[in-house]
């Protein structure tokens, strides 16, 4: 396998606590359908079928004893170290022992030509030195945990028959399979010059299909050409480039390769304050974060992916138009469950929740981020068709009926108030719709009651939204709580124009809020509930960069890159006194803020001031 590896993670042990591996130990592998975790010591801890929002088949992420896993690792202690191929999502393990190395390069297959109908998770084994013995165990738990089922033998391979999915389970040169109960188990003896494969194939409601090892390996060989040939097309080569391009892989596999729907997350119930109750299921497609992703993908020249998703936004949210939901199924779906699952959580944080039940929340947000997408879009060569574009002008229309209402914020909170972020994104959102309006791209019959809203709306923030005491915009109208997220929102606004007010927003929202280093909490009060929010403490940076303090932004940014996983991964939430990342992960909420981040670190200057190691990255 002739491949360009990044630069391995040191080598050390993975430390489970009651069964569970660090959050920051999990890399992901995906085939933008659905997404596996596998953690440093080799076991696949989470694996949704038959796409990303599907039920778990392994879910030993949040039970550790019923979950459900693929583990494959050396049977004599070892320390690991990994790293992804250069420019793609396959990940690489490498195994020490006393005796010996061994390499496993982990994929799921998504081969340059016509992808695969069902999904597969390829596992390579290469035997680097010495001699090093491995054993490998396939227990899928059915229904996140809840149906475990023995296999049986079809087409002359071990597979399990749950409903209308078809799990298959193919060794060459790994040892023979030998089903133990629920289990499928072999092992088997690395030597250096040694190549093995294991795979996993998951078929839903068609055939089941053999592979040869050389099959397997040629669509291994394949996936590492498809994601390389994808990022080829990326346009960035400002500072943080590799981080960047990661983030950019990164948020690729949280696109619905059939819809176009980007997944706030990978996966569910990974807890934001461990023993917790904020586990959230993020499995699911935020009109917040597809538009603060397809921004992104502008920025790097991935056109095409913008297209397509901006058209699965607006072919979904006409199903509750004039509404806006805050988050739709990535197959389009309006209604999500909303259910508490019987898991026992990670190290213990319960409830472990199905769905989402802010759900049907008012946010105000989301109108700010539909506009402001679509305005980004016409201004990249893009233009509306007629049924969109009325659309579009019937929500702006009920915006001006329903402004004045008190909103959940984009913080998805059961205490509604007149919240600044919503206020701020409200007004955008008019904004936006005055200049489609005098482009030509929506009907201006409302035009003059736009304008008028918005005058209205600027009145409110400058009257009801600044807290003298704070010298800052607060979190709600009258507070002088504050919130990060306005931050968040002054960008494209009025208000980034205000330079002696934004900066002594960010200088509040630093103090106040301030969790250690670069990072920040979301709002007043989150301190003994939560990890610091990551993707905030990169919304500080690109506001520094708006009052034109390019240079803490970069001192913030460099600080905020070390603090990614060592495969340069990033979840929700950071906890500031251990550095242990919590959250579901990857988040493409903080990816994309890394991403955009950078860009107007660039687009403010073309030799930003910092480490030659940072530009040459």
């Amino acid at each position: 396998m002739a491949t360009t590896s990044t630069s391995a993670s040191p080598g050390r042990a993975t430390i489970r606590i009651d069964g569970y591996a660090p959050i920051g130990d999990y890399a992901v592998i995906g085939n933008k359908r659905t997404a596996a975790l596998v953690a440093r010591d080799g076991s696949i801890d989470w694996l949704c079928l038959p796409s990303l929002a599907g039920p778990a088949v392994f879910a030993a992420l949040l039970d550790s004893e019923r979950g459900g896993s693929f583990t494959l690792a050396p049977t004599a202690p070892f320390t690991a170290s990994r790293c992804y191929i250069e420019d793609t999502n396959v990940l690489q393990t490498t195994f020490v022992t006393a005796d010996g190395t061994v390499r496993v390069t982990d994929a799921m297959s998504r081969p340059l030509a016509r992808g695969l109908l069902f999904n597969q998770v390829i596992r390579r084994i290469d035997g680097l030195a010495g001699s090093v013995p491995m054993r490998w165990n396939v227990a899928p738990r059915f229904d996140y945990g809840a149906t475990a089922v023995a296999p049986r033998t079809l087409g002359g391979l071990p597979v399990f028959v749950h409903g209308h999915e078809l799990v298959a389970v193919e060794a060459h040169g790994a040892g023979d399979p030998t089903a133990d109960g629920q289990d499928v188990r072999g092992s088997f003896v690395a030597r250096a010059g040694d190549v093995a494969v294991l795979a996993l194939s998951a078929f839903h409601r068609e055939p089941l299909r053999a592979s040869t090892a050389e099959r397997l390996l040629a669509a291994l060989d394949g996936t590492v050409a498809r994601w390389r040939h994808w990022v080829g097309s990326c346009d960035y080569e400002g500072p943080w480039r590799a981080a960047v391009r990661r983030s950019a892989l990164a948020l690729d596999l949280l696109v619905d390769d059939e819809t176009g729907a980007i997944a706030a997350a990978a996966t569910m119930g990974l807890p934001e304050r461990l023993g917790g109750e904020r586990n959230f299921d993020y499995r699911y497609a935020w009109l917040r974060d597809t538009n603060l992703t397809l921004e992104a993908m502008l920025r790097l020249g991935f056109g095409d992916q913008v297209h397509t998703s901006l058209a699965w936004m607006l072919r979904t949210i006409a199903q509750t138009q004039p509404r806006l939901r805050p988050m739709y199924r990535l197959d389009g779906g309006v209604r999500l469950p909303d259910e508490q699952l019987a898991l026992a959580g990670y190290r213990g944080s319960q409830p472990v929740l199905l769905g989402n039940g802010a759900q049907e929340q008012l946010q105000l947000g989301n109108y700010g981020d539909l506009l402001d997408m679509t305005l980004r879009y016409v201004e990249h060569g893009g233009a509306l068709a007629p049924q969109d574009a009325e659309r579009l002008a019937e929500a702006t229309d009920f915006l001006c009926r329903i402004w004045r209402l008190e909103d959940s914020s984009i913080w998805e909170l059961h205490d509604t108030r007149h919240y600044t972020q919503g206020k701020l994104a409200a007004w955008l959102a008019l904004d936006r719709a005055i200049t489609l309006a005098r482009r030509g791209e929506l009907p201006d019959r409302s035009a003059l009651t736009w304008r008028r809203e918005a005058a209205a709306l600027q009145r409110y923030l400058f009257e009801q939204c600044w807290s003298p005491r704070q010298r800052s915009y607060a979190r709600a109208a009258g507070s002088d709580e504050l919130d990060a997220g306005v931050l968040l929102a002054v960008r494209g606004s009025f208000l980034q124009d205000d330079r002696e007010r934004l900066g002594a927003t960010i200088d509040a929202i630093v103090r106040e809020l301030g969790a250690g280093g670069p990072l920040v909490y979301r709002y007043s009060g989150m301190q003994d509930e939560e990890g610091a929010f990551l993707a905030c403490s990169f919304w500080v940076v690109e506001a520094l960069v708006r009052v034109g303090r390019v240079d803490e932004a970069v001192e913030t940014m460099d600080a905020l890159v070390a603090l990614g996983s060592d495969v340069g991964l990033y979840s929700e939430e950071i906890d500031p006194g251990t550095g242990e990342l919590l959250g579901n992960l990857p988040q493409a909420l903080t990816h994309l803020a890394l991403v955009n981040a950078a860009a107007t670190i660039a687009e403010a200057s073309t030799s930003p001031p910092g480490s030659t190691e940072r530009k040459s990255s």
